[in-house]
């Protein structure tokens, strides 16, 4: 409707059949905007069977697009302080963009005070992925307009790059970090791809079509992260007093089922297709958590806490 609104201000008297066309939608739907601006909306809006079009009968000023509670107000700040995380990628522009329009179409009072709102929330990511703008900008556009790529990528702990031809179906911010979940023609599979470690991303100049059953949730549904695997693991942990707390504050996954201990402790148990995410995971609790199925998991966590322990020099 804003569009609509648009072509009327230019004074070219549009028609329902030229927005359709302009606006791709279909002629009926055009008409219901229209409806909707002259009746509900009360603008001055009429037929001019001369210049078959539409025009203003009487002069417009701003479009009233936006009436918005405080409680929305408030929502709004909420999304726009969660959105500084993206300050420096390809986002941030658009983003800023979009908020200046919103806030441009706001009533001229609201009952809120953005001051003291200011003071009071803000989120903070300790460890802030690195990545190149204009590799982040070419994964983005390549993912939206359906275009093939060729990544130089190094895999963690190794010197050499590869040559990967990929058709990138979905960029995802996980836990703060950024993913792409792209078909590997070499691997001839999904694969995840950290656009940190991609040095450089070419088009190849062919275009994909995303299979429809592609699905992100799916495919992470029974993961711990963003690794998933094809096995099925019945994973049981117990936490001690110490940790127990902050295990029943969150939801870790959606298989999750907690049991109280007798000691103050809480027992935790997952449905996962992948161990090597809990596995950091668990050691990350710093001896507050022991495995108790499966016994690869448990024999997995116990040989890198030897390795941590061999790292540790030992005092004189």
């Amino acid at each position: 409707m804003l569009r609509i609104h648009q072509a009327l201000q230019s004074g070219r008297h549009p028609n329902a059949s030229t927005l359709a066309a302009s606006l791709e939608v279909s002629s009926k739907s055009i008409h219901r905007d229209l409806e909707f601006m002259r009746d509900r909306m009360e603008l001055p809006l009429e037929y001019d069977p001369a210049r078959k079009g539409y025009h203003y009968t009487q002069e417009v000023g701003n479009f009233p697009t936006l009436q918005i509670t405080e409680g929305e107000l408030f929502a709004l700040l909420v999304a726009e302080k969660a959105l500084q995380q993206y300050r420096g990628t390809a986002f941030e522009r658009p983003l800023l963009s979009a908020f200046k329009k919103m806030a441009a179409a706001l009533p001229d009072t609201v009952s809120l005070n953005i001051a003291d709102w200011e003071q009071t929330i803000s989120f903070r990511t300790r460890a802030e992925p690195i990545v190149k703008l204009e590799t982040f900008d070419t994964l983005a556009k390549a993912a939206a307009q359906r275009k093939q790529l060729q990544l130089t990528y190094r895999k963690p702990g190794q010197k050499a790059t590869e040559l990967r031809i990929v058709d990138p179906y979905h960029l995802a911010n996980i836990n703060g970090e950024w993913f792409l979940f792209a078909w590997c023609h070499l691997r001839r599979d999904i694969r995840t791809f950290v656009p940190a470690r991609i040095l450089a991303a070419e088009p190849t100049g062919k275009t994909f079509a995303r299979p429809q059953k592609f699905s992100l949730e799916k495919r992470l549904r029974d993961s711990f992260g963003v690794q998933s695997g094809q096995g099925i693991f019945d994973v049981v942990l117990q936490f001690n007093e110490i940790a127990a707390d902050y295990i029943r504050e969150k939801r870790w996954h959606e298989s999750q089922q907690l049991r109280e201990l007798r000691d103050g402790g809480v027992e935790l148990r997952l449905k996962l297709s992948s161990l090597a995410e809990v596995e950091r995971w668990v050691l990350g609790w710093a001896g507050n958590a022991r495995v108790i199925q499966p016994l690869e998991l448990a024999d997995s966590v116990a040989q890198a806490a030897r390795k941590i322990l061999q790292n540790i020099p030992v005092p004189e």
